[in-house]
Formats: structure tokens, C-alpha cells, sequence
């Protein structure tokens, strides 16, 4: 299976892809982007991209890319527990520290770490945790936070492990193709959609072709409609399959009330909630 995901080796995204897939033979891509553009391509099978972290909420790239930019399907999640460990060159002291290279969310996951210890080194944002190894290990006076695997692939001593602010972080990734799984007794579904104008009760008549049905909504949010400042593109996460008949009813009843209706995938649930 040939597996896209957020390069280079060494990120959360290849273990991800490892987690899911019993063998995966990896492609590494820059971007999440890349990732959906791979896939599209017949370069790949099928990709990982990171949607929600416990700590930082959801990862707005990945939500643009299901809205604006493919028509790939969700067909399962998969969640990778996040340990971050400080990492540099070898022979580098804490204390010796004057920039710290990682991914932007990996870096506000560890601020309580890094104000107790490296109170004066300067953040620098990099594409993934495993580049923000290569680039520390080649400037004097820089590390980077990342996985111990990325620390082993760019020969990187680790100088502090499990540096995270929760232990209980962790970040979800979904495995995105061309197909969509047929329902498993256990799916979640996720959607878009935008209403044609702003009037009271819209949200509410919405969340009542769930409620009604008695159908359990598990993540509510909203992105930018990218076309005109104020107006939202709203997404949710419910329980169930869009082939369920209530399901199915649900969603009808939502393309009724709405000017687009996006459904990013059903896909077997990898935890409850």
C-alpha cells in the first residue's frame, strides 16, 4: 500500500501512516497539500494528513484542503499519541540553547518546558518536526523538538524527553482515497456546508435534522468561507454512516436548507467521542 503523507520521515505523520497500515511503503510530501495532490494523482493509495490535536484544536490547513481543494474521501482516523523530546547536535548543552527550531503546534505544546528552561532561546517555526532536526543540527547553538525517531534518523542527541505540557496529547490523523468504506457498524461521519444568508435559527433548524433523529453530534466548528469577510462554512463530525437510513434522512433534510453540502467521508470510528 502506498501510503502519502507529511514528510520527511521521522514526523507524527509517517507514524501515523505506520499505525494504520500493516506494511506501508511511505511517500513523503512537503505538505498536506501534496498529500491530497499525490493521492488524486495515482502517485499514492492513499494519504494521512493530521486534522485535530487535543491541545491546539483542529489543523486549518487539513479543514481547507477537505473544503476548497479535493474531492478524496475520509476512509478512516487513525490516533497517534504526541511525545515531543528536545533534541540537538552532539556535544549541545541545555543551557547552550539559542534558537529552537519545530513544527508551530509542536512548539506550543511544550511552553511550559521551554519558559522553565530555554526561557531566552528564540522559536523558529519549520514544516515538520523532523526538518526542524535537520536544520538544528547543522547551526551551532540550535536543537529542535521532534520524535525520537527523527533525533535517530539526523543523528541528533536527545537532551530532554517527554517535554510535552499533557501527557495526554494526542493528535488525530484521517486516511483520505478515492473510495469511501461501506458502513461498519461503527462509522462517524464528517460534512460541510454553508447557508445561503444569515438569519436567526438557520444553526438551530440545522443541528435539529441530527437532534431529531437522534443522531449524536460530536464536533461542531466553522472555517471561513474564503468569498466574504463574516460569512462561514460550517462543519460537523456525527455518529453513523450516510448510508444509515437516519443518516441519510439527516442529510437530506440539510441540502434543503443549505447552498452547499459537503461530505467529506463515513469511516469506522478509531475511538469513541
Amino acid at each position: 500500500m502506498k501510503v502519502a503523507f507529511l514528510g520527511p520521515p521521522g514526523t507524527f505523520g509517517e507514524e501515523a501512516a505506520r499505525r494504520y497500515f500493516p506494511d506501508p511503503d511511505l511517500l513523503p510530501c512537503q505538505t498536506h497539500g501534496a498529500v491530497a495532490r499525490a493521492v488524486e494523482a495515482g502517485e499514492a493509495e492513499t494519504g494521512v494528513m493530521a486534522i485535530e490535536n487535543s491541545l491546539n484544536g483542529s489543523v486549518p490547513e487539513t479543514l481547507d484542503i477537505l473544503i476548497h481543494e479535493t474531492a478524496l474521501k475520509i476512509q478512516g482516523e487513525v490516533l497517534v499519541p504526541v511525545v515531543h523530546n528536545l533534541v540537538a547536535a552532539p556535544g549541545t548543552a541545555v543551557d547552550e540553547i539559542e534558537l529552537i527550531y519545530s513544527h508551530p503546534q509542536a512548539l506550543g505544546q511544550c511552553r511550559v518546558f521551554l519558559g522553565q528552561h530555554c526561557p531566552e532561546a528564540q522559536r523558529a517555526a519549520a514544516l515538520s518536526t523532523a526538518q526542524a532536526v535537520e536544520l538544528a543540527v547543522a547551526q551551532p547553538g540550535a536543537a529542535a523538538i521532534s520524535t525520537v525517531r527523527a533525533a535517530e534518523i539526523y543523528g541528533a542527541d536527545v537532551l530532554a524527553e517527554a517535554i510535552q505540557d499533557q501527557d495526554s496529547n494526542a493528535t488525530r490523523f484521517v486516511v483520505v482515497g478515492r473510495h469511501e468504506p461501506e458502513p461498519s457498524g461503527r462509522d462517524r461521519t464528517s460534512i460541510a456546508f454553508e447557508f445561503a444568508g444569515d438569519r436567526a435559527g438557520l444553526l438551530t433548524a440545522a443541528l435539529t435534522e441530527f437532534s431529531s433523529r437522534g443522531i449524536n453530534c460530536t464536533k461542531m466548528e466553522s472555517r471561513p468561507t474564503r468569498a466574504t469577510f463574516g460569512e462561514y462554512i460550517f462543519l460537523i463530525d456525527f455518529e453513523g454512516h450516510e448510508f444509515d437510513p437516519e443518516c441519510a434522512a439527516a442529510l437530506d433534510g440539510l441540502r434543503g436548507m443549505t447552498t452547499m453540502l459537503k461530505v467529506f467521508g463515513s469511516y469506522p470510528r478509531a475511538f469513541d467521542g
